[in-house]
């Protein structure tokens, strides 16, 4: 059993390195277009170019945040994430992270829309919804999950000692 759990402990890793890999590949891109934007002739297009690029960082710092969440719950802590502390820690750096970036996703489609295609701007207000649902949904989530906490103090207590972990 120990082989299989450190098996799934190296897979957990390798996905890790594959979004941390698509991170940078995005940054990479992002910073092509910023560049691409800032030597070209400044005006509108260059502004859309560069709220572009601000999106695709956006993607990237969230592939980075499920790296990092990924190596930090499912390698160096280890932990079973079936607590609800553990649950509510877990989704809520996941969430974070993707409702930042959906927000501005919405914001650069806004421009996109406002300046290239106005029947767009259905998309972009159904993008920006949806993320004020994520949010509420989010907000449900943590209240009811403090409840469950409530029951099961010493899981608390053990999410908290295994803080140490990786701040060292």
């Amino acid at each position: 059993m120990k082989k299989l759990l450190l098996a799934f402990g190296a897979v957990h890793a390798l996905i890790a390195l594959l979004f941390t890999a698509g991170a940078l590949f995005l940054i990479v891109i992002s910073a092509r277009i910023g560049w691409d934007a800032a030597t070209g002739e400044l005006g509108l297009a260059a502004a859309q170019q560069a709220i572009e690029a601000i999106g695709i960082l956006a993607a990237a710092v969230v592939a980075l945040q499920i790296a990092e969440t990924i190596i930090e719950e499912e390698v160096v802590r280890d932990a079973d994430i079936s607590a609800p502390t553990r649950v509510r820690r877990f989704l809520s750096r996941f969430f974070v992270v993707v409702v930042v970036a959906l927000a501005i996703e919405g914001l650069v489609a806004t421009f996109h829309a406002v300046h290239d295609d106005l029947q767009g701007l259905v998309y972009v207000a159904a993008l920006v919804a949806s993320v004020g649902v994520l949010l509420a949904a989010w907000g449900v989530f943590v209240h009811l999950n403090r409840s469950a906490e409530e029951l099961e103090p010493e899981a608390m207590e053990k999410a908290q000692s295994e803080d140490h972990k990786v701040q060292a």
